[in-house]
């Protein structure tokens, strides 16, 4: 199961957090797994090469967390946003393989 954790502070987010796989395939097959890892590095890779904000990065095997500063919050909202959209419709569409909580920060 993928458990991901969104951080907002009141409205805005700030953050978010993956840890675990999917168990839908195989290693190298899973195409839950590859879908949320591909849009979480594509999403942390616009807000730290592209975009150029502060964030506190961390990655380990089966797990990612992204944190961004409250004063950087409103320039990273959109991309935020639409990786949140793109990972509940993942977990509408694999509910047994993807939660998701929200938690303010």
């Amino acid at each position: 199961m993928i458990k991901v954790k969104f951080y907002h502070s009141g409205n805005a987010p700030v953050g978010f957090e993956i840890t675990g796989h999917s168990g839908y395939g195989t290693h190298g097959n899973d195409i839950v797994c590859s879908a949320v890892s591909s849009a979480a590095y594509m999403t942390a890779n616009t807000l730290i090469e592209i975009m150029k904000l502060p964030v506190s990065a961390q990655v380990d095997d089966g797990m990612m967390k992204i944190s961004i500063p409250k004063e950087s919050a409103a320039k990273a909202n959109d991309i935020l946003l639409g990786f949140e959209l793109h990972i509940n419709a993942l977990a509408e569409q694999y509910p047994k393989n993807v939660t998701i909580t929200t938690t303010e920060v």
